[in-house]
Order: C-alpha cells, then sequence, then structure tokens
C-alpha cells in the first residue's frame, strides 16, 4: 500500500464525512443520497475537497447516480469546469468539461497518467461517475505520486527533473483525437495560433497532417500543499507501451516517425522499453483499486494521484469530468516549458 495512504489512515480527520482508509483500496465514504445526489454534493463540497487534499483520492459510494443530467450536476457542484484541449483520443462532449470516457479498445488497458500533464494548463481536479458497470475488469485504478517518486530510482528522476520529458505527437483524421477534437478547430491559423501560445512546436505534413513537439517538465510541486510529485506521461504515451501487435501495425502503416504519439527524454533521447517497464512497475507496486459500482463517484486529485483503466468486458459507462484548472507555472517546474 503506499505511504499516502498509510499515513492518511493515522492523520486525524480534516471534515465531517466518516473516511474509511482501505488497505489496497480508495479511501471511500458511504452515503445514502439517493435521489437528491446534486444537493447532497452542495452541502458536503469543503467536506469533500478537504477529503481529497487530505487523502488525494476518494470514492463516494452510496449517491445513486443514473442519468447523464444527474452526474452534470452534481459535478457543477464540485468544481470549476475546465474544457479539454489537446485530447489524445476521441470522447463525447456532454457539457463543458464533462465527457464520456475516451473511447479506448476494452482489451487494452490505459496505463497510470495524469490527465493532458502535457498541456501548460490541466485540470487540478478530476471527477469520475458510473453509471453502469463492466461484468469483468474496468476499474479505475490510482497511484500516489509521492510514493512513486521516492520509489523510483534516484539518477532517473535527476535525469527527468534536469531534461524534462518530450511528447511527440501525429495527428490525422485516421487514429486517436483529429486536429479539430485537439484543438477546438482545424483552421491553420488558429491551430498555430494556439501552439505558440502553448510553447508547442509544430509541422505540417504534405498530406495535411499535422506533427507536434512540445517538452514539459517531469517533476513538479503541488500548488496548494508543496508536495513533490511525479507528474507526467513520458511511460503512458510511449512507442513500447502500446500493444506489441497495435504498434507493429501503426509503424507498418505510418513508420517510426509517424506514430500518433511518442514520448522522449526533454533532450531528444529515446526512453527506451526498460525505462517504461520500471516506471511501470513503481507504478503497480504502488496502486490501490477497487471495482466500480453502479452510482459510484471518485474523485481524483490530479497532480498527487495517477489514474489508470483496467481492461474489461461488458458495457462500461463511466463519466468524467474536468476542473479547477492550473497552470504548470505555478508547480514549480523543473524546466523551462518549450516546443522542441
Amino acid at each position: 500500500m503506499s505511504s499516502l495512504f498509510a499515513t492518511a489512515q493515522s492523520s486525524p480527520p480534516t471534515s465531517s464525512l466518516d473516511v474509511e482508509v482501505r488497505s489496497g483500496k480508495p479511501p471511500i465514504v458511504q452515503v445514502d443520497a439517493r435521489g437528491d445526489a446534486s444537493r447532497w454534493a452542495a452541502e458536503h463540497r469543503d467536506a469533500l475537497r478537504a477529503a481529497v487534499v487530505e487523502h488525494g483520492v476518494l470514492l463516494v459510494r452510496g449517491l445513486g447516480l443514473r442519468e447523464v443530467e444527474e452526474v452534470g450536476a452534481v459535478f457543477r457542484q464540485l468544481g470549476s469546469p475546465m474544457i479539454e484541449r489537446e485530447a489524445f483520443a476521441t470522447r463525447q462532449r456532454y457539457a463543458d468539461g464533462f465527457y464520456s470516457s475516451s473511447k479506448w479498445p476494452p482489451s487494452q488497458p490505459m496505463c497510470m497518467h495524469h490527465e493532458i500533464s502535457y498541456a501548460l494548463e490541466f485540470p487540478s481536479l478530476m471527477l469520475f461517475a458510473c453509471l453502469a458497470a463492466p461484468t469483468e475488469g474496468g476499474a479505475t485504478p490510482v497511484a500516489d505520486e509521492t510514493a512513486v517518486l521516492q520509489a523510483l530510482p534516484a539518477e532517473l528522476v535527476e535525469r527527468f527533473e534536469r531534461v524534462g520529458w518530450l511528447l511527440v505527437r501525429n495527428y490525422n483524421d485516421e487514429i486517436g483525437a483529429t486536429i479539430a477534437e485537439a484543438f477546438g478547430s482545424d483552421e491553420r491559423h488558429t491551430v498555430e495560433s494556439y501552439c505558440r501560445a502553448k510553447a508547442i512546436r509544430f509541422e505540417w505534413q504534405p498530406d495535411g497532417a499535422l506533427r507536434t513537439w512540445q517538452r514539459r517538465s517531469a517533476v513538479v510541486r503541488h500548488p496548494r500543499t508543496g508536495r513533490r510529485c511525479w507528474f507526467n506521461q513520458a511511460a503512458f504515451l510511449n512507442e513500447w507501451t502500446i500493444d506489441p501487435e497495435v504498434r507493429e501495425y501503426l509503424v507498418d502503416v505510418y513508420g517510426e516517425d509517424g506514430l500518433p504519439f511518442n514520448t522522449r527524454f526533454g533532450n531528444g533521447d529515446p526512453i527506451g522499453p526498460d525505462i517504461v517497464q520500471l516506471i511501470n512497475e513503481v507504478y503497480t507496486a504502488n496502486t490501490v483499486s477497487d471495482r466500480w459500482q453502479a452510482g459510484d463517484m471518485m474523485l481524483v486529485d490530479n497532480i498527487r494521484t495517477a489514474h489508470a483503466r483496467e481492461r474489461f468486458e461488458g458495457p462500461r459507462d463511466v463519466l468524467v469530468g474536468m476542473a479547477d484548472a492550473v497552470n504548470v507555472a505555478d508547480c514549480s517546474p523543473t524546466i523551462e516549458v518549450t516546443g522542441d
């Protein structure tokens, strides 16, 4: 069990909520708010947010959430919505900052990551709500990033702190988010203006596809608590995390330079499969998880806590809210963010 959750077990409560800290599972609060979840959320907003600050994540069970509109009303009580930009996968938008889960193949796990940690602005609070739970798998595991940072080899952390990480993306209309989905427009001048404003280097390909590069900090300090956190998607968006057969197919079709996304060290050096495996093993050792039940809600501190998604079978309807935007400049980045 991660040090964050172990420490929380002996900490005095910070709110009126009766939070249960469990071994191997995220902290949970059991409530009975069926039929009036929005009102309950409004009444307990400060207590819920205080619990997320204390624990990094909180599972709320007993809200009885069943409808998209009801979930949206609850989410609006708990945070200020943030519109997603630079999405890497397609998702349905219900309202500002309120979406379906990413359309990611059920047979492939989604590895630990922080939502849009490669952007200059990202949500500090993630909200998840389950309307339909899968028959097998499909949980949203979480990991304590302070524990992950401490568990990673010091020399690897120092290297990432010194040079950062680089995300390389290839946008087209065939795989992943389209240019319009990622930037809110497919007009070249609008996309180019966005990239210049957000420290993203770009290059248009002869076929109209777009290639971008953005260098970001891999370690930040939480703007509220000052905790140092491993905060990046260097392993998740790396070519060696892609299913081998899928990677082989993509390389055959698009070439090694045309993968929809890939990561490197910030100076351009490759991040090899051994490093990706090491990072993911550390994540596994610091992961806690609980199966979704219909009606559940989970609040996640997007800076302090990474989240993932298991493989699953059967229907899975988990809605996603992004709230309370924060700029990386307020998180003490270890490098100057650039489009290199």
